[in-house]
């Protein structure tokens, strides 16, 4: 396949890691993958014997390093699916997050990372190897006692292609810069392989833009997955090439950043750690009122979970505005079920507004296309609220209630008590 633009999850799990879907399998993901507008998914979960069993089962080669599913599969799949969004390619490179907990300086260290591999072959290796540190049949997101350093090295030695990335870097509690049990540069982290290191996932609670605040990390790419734990959380944040459908192209993209076009975010506010806090007291601090309070909450006295912002403030050496050399560029979205929620006065995962988004997929394609490009005019021709609040997500202007302590933040498109435009389209709305 030629060069084309297209967006990228790479990191997800399946129905093998605890706390996730059991609709987190390969038919479904695929079918979701086609609905958000994605076209290269982690597999996710590699490691797990069940899980790597049926990916060997169910995918076949596809371009060097990809694979999709197998042809009866993806037909029936595409008979469940509207012809706007039915024959999109959709490709699965082989993927994992791994969980490290380990002590280094005094400290236990908790660090997660993403495994990226380009053929069965060096999973097999890779899984072989890991299964000497720990059980990989407990977890699909496998927890080991294993240096961040000596897990770089595993991957590395499964060959050409192999390559690791930090996930969620700013994290508190699993990120490489996390403030509860992270490390200051990727360098005190994964020693002399740190120059094995070329991308870092700014996770929920972080974007590029707070990332730039920190003059060490300029040579790195920054990508950003949905982390999705279900398929319908799929594409909620994606990374885009424009390269040929590849394993190793995109691979030299994220070296060289060569046709990597930049990333699609949440707006941090929305992460469950932007802000500092203790959800159980209800006590929600800026980073200022963190330091005013020595990071103390006043409502138990215990110290708070330190979020992402302040963990960034703690480590830049930049005001926030400045855009390093060369720097991909991103765009914050809010996920198309959470505006039509919102217009529509209900909740995001409801009937309702499942049903409605059927009918806007089958009319205008896949949901990131209707987040980012089809015109406002021809939105507005479905639904007039819809096309207002697609237009002020177009342009930033969202109403922002961030997340702290493992509570999601709120992003909104209309001010609380606002009337919603009414809609007084001639073509029978949507809404």
């Amino acid at each position: 396949m030629s060069q084309v633009r297209f967006h990228t999850d790479l990191h997800m799990h399946s129905k093998y890691s605890r706390a996730c879907s059991k609709n987190s399998d390969l038919e479904h993901l695929t079918l979701w993958a086609r609905r958000k507008g994605v076209t290269v998914m982690g597999t996710g979960d590699f490691t797990h014997p069940a899980w790597f069993g049926r990916l060997r089962e169910a995918l076949v080669p596809a371009e060097p390093g990809l694979f999709r599913l197998r042809a009866e599969l993806d037909e029936d799949i595409a008979r469940e699916l509207p012809p706007s969004v039915a024959a999109a390619p959709v490709r699965f490179m082989l993927s994992v997050e791994v969980s490290t907990v380990y002590r280094r300086a005094g400290r236990t260290r908790k660090i997660h990372h993403l495994v990226y591999l380009p053929d069965f072959d060096a999973a097999e290796a890779f899984n072989r190897r890991l299964a000497q540190v720990g059980d990989l049949s407990s977890d699909g997101r496998p927890i080991l006692g294993l240096d961040s350093r000596d897990l770089l090295q595993i991957t590395l030695n499964c060959g050409d292609g192999a390559y690791l990335v930090p996930a969620h870097v700013w994290t508190p509690w699993f990120g490489v810069f996390g403030s509860k049990s992270g490390f200051d540069t990727i360098e005190e982290c994964y020693g002399e392989l740190a120059d094995h290191i070329f991308a870092l996932e700014t996770g929920l609670s972080s974007d590029p833009e707070m990332n730039w605040r920190v003059s060490g990390l300029d040579g790195y790419r920054m990508v950003s997955y949905s982390d999705a734990h279900s398929p319908p959380r799929i594409g909620r944040e994606t990374t885009v090439f424009d390269v040929d459908l590849d394993y190793f192209a995109i691979l030299r993209a994220l070296r060289t950043g060569a046709g990597h076009e930049g990333t699609v975010e949440f707006f941090p506010e929305e992460g469950r750690y932007h802000l500092d806090g203790h959800r159980k007291c209800g006590i929600r601090m800026t980073p200022e009122e963190t330091r005013r309070r020595d990071g103390i909450c006043p409502v138990c006295g215990k110290p708070l979970t330190v979020g992402v912002l302040s963990r960034v403030e703690e480590l830049a050496d930049r005001k926030k505005g400045v855009r390093p050399d060369g720097a991909a560029g991103f765009r914050s979205l809010v996920p198309l079920p959470e505006i039509v929620g919102e217009v529509l006065g209900v909740g995001p995962t409801s009937k309702k507004v499942l049903a409605e988004v059927d009918e806007l997929v089958a009319a205008l394609g896949p949901e990131l296309a209707i987040l980012e490009d089809v015109p406002v005019d021809d939105i507005a021709i479905r639904s007039l609220p819809l096309a207002e609040a697609i237009r002020r997500l177009r342009r930033g202007e969202v109403v922002r209630d961030p997340g702290y302590d493992g509570e999601y933040g709120v992003i909104r498109l209309f001010e609380p008590g606002e009337a919603i435009p009414a809609d007084t389209a001639v073509t029978p709305p949507l809404f």
